[in-house]
């Protein structure tokens, strides 16, 4: 088996031994739990906006495949919204652990894997959009946001619905929930 479709396949659990080590080396000072707060909310802001778009397609872990290409919203800005909002959560759990190095190992190692599944990604949705991908791919970036929007010339806009969401992001949202409670615990522990 290709290691993208173990990685695609298992995605969501990827982060645990990170958010261990994370939790077993955390250290929290005020300043670095408010910076990494900051940084894990804008990431959560992220995914959502782009979950919010995409909608439970992006919770698939077995088959690959996109009902329709999304170019609206953040997919308008950057093409993999969702996995850039992990990556800028992830960086802030790392801060909020006080520890930098942590933090760009984790971002190194998410940016890894995430590219890996994205070219997954990728070559399913050249196939199945053909021209209209090609255009989109080059015109958007892969992680980094560019400010001017894509406007495409052929996919219909599609519209924002934030009640699913948020209900499509219950299990992520419990997750930080989870991780900021444990790390404000060890934070005020170590006070």
């Amino acid at each position: 088996m290709d290691l993208r479709q173990i990685l695609f396949k298992y995605r969501s659990y990827t982060p645990i031994p990170f958010l261990v080590v994370m939790i077993i080396i955390a250290r929290p000072t005020s300043v670095s739990f408010i910076l990494g707060i900051v940084l894990v909310i804008l990431g959560e802001l992220t995914r959502l906006w782009g979950v919010s778009y995409a909608g439970s397609e992006t919770r698939t872990t077995g088959t690959m495949g996109a009902t329709y290409l999304i170019t609206s919203g953040p997919f308008s800005h950057v093409r993999n919204p969702l996995y850039l909002g992990n990556m800028i959560m992830y960086f802030g759990f790392g801060i909020i652990s006080n520890s930098l190095i942590l933090a760009l190992i984790g971002l190194l190692y998410f940016l890894f894997q995430y590219s890996l599944i994205v070219s997954l990604e990728e070559e399913s949705l050249f196939k199945k959009f053909l021209d209209e991908y090609v255009e989109y791919y080059s015109e958007v970036p892969r992680f980094i946001p560019k400010m001017k929007k894509y406007k495409s010339r052929t996919s219909q806009h599609i519209g924002i619905d934030w009640k699913k969401g948020i209900r499509s992001e219950k299990r992520t949202l419990q997750a930080i929930c989870l991780v900021t409670t444990l790390l404000g615990i060890i934070w005020y522990l170590r006070r």
